[in-house]
């Protein structure tokens, strides 16, 4: 398998386990949340280990080690992003399988389980239609200030959305047009999205413009956006105003 199809593959199969594990067990919320990461990191780690050997990794459920750094392919994974949502039985939320090739996110696949559906990096769906009315994706729990303020002066649509995969996915699929986060993230949120994203010819960067990097020592990268490109200067803008 290439790096696209094995990334897609683990995906699919670590969303797969984490559906029936939501319908088979008596777990409910934080409990079934844990109990997800656990059994989805474990398949993925597992897979990856035996398969790529010499590449870096990278996981929200592993404990880093410093041995990534030295490597140019690192796979950064996201078991479940959005645990509380799975948690809570909802659709919103994502499995990241993404590889990061010298620093950039390069390789990537995000499986949206609850919604039958898998976006990868080598099989791009076309470009995502840009409503003439921007709608702006926000997190449910802690919207991000700077997007609610721009969505108030670009007279922009609000929706609510989980986990960083799924807002971010949401735009690749056409059902939004901005993501902007500033409330912080690591590189196991954003690295498979925004290799997709960019398969998908979108515009992906920091709020401040500058390139998104990873396999760095400290995983902390808290801020993101995606749009259309169209769209970047004008957003890159407004949010140096702000």
């Amino acid at each position: 398998m290439t790096d696209a199809e094995l990334a897609a593959k683990l995906a699919k199969d670590a969303g797969k386990l984490l559906l029936e594990l939501r319908k088979n067990s008596d777990l409910i919320g934080k409990q079934l949340g844990d109990a997800g990461d656990k059994a989805a990191n474990e398949l993925l780690v597992a897979a990856l280990r035996d398969l790529r050997p010499d590449d870096g990794l990278l996981s929200e459920e592993s404990k880093d080690t410093s041995a990534r750094l030295s490597k140019e392919r690192v796979w950064i994974i996201d078991p479940v992003d959005g645990t509380r949502e799975y948690g809570e039985g909802r659709s919103d939320w994502a499995v990241h399988v993404g590889m990061a090739i010298e620093g950039r996110a390069t390789v990537g696949a995000v499986a949206l389980p609850g919604l039958g559906l898998t976006l990868r990096s080598d099989q791009p769906i076309g470009l995502p239609v840009r409503a003439d009315k921007l709608r702006m994706l926000v997190s449910r729990s802690r919207p991000a200030k700077e997007a609610v303020a721009i969505a108030e002066i670009l007279d922009a649509d609000l929706i609510a959305m989980g986990s960083a995969g799924a807002k971010a996915m949401a735009v690749v699929r056409g059902e939004a047009d901005i993501y902007l986060h500033s409330g912080g993230q690591y590189e196991w949120d954003n690295c498979a999205p925004v290799a997709v994203a960019e398969a998908h010819d979108l515009h992906c960067s920091r709020i401040d413009g500058s390139a998104l990097r990873y396999n760095r020592e400290d995983p902390y990268l808290p801020d993101l956006l995606i749009c259309h490109r169209q769209d970047a200067d004008r957003l890159l803008k407004l949010v140096r105003t702000l």
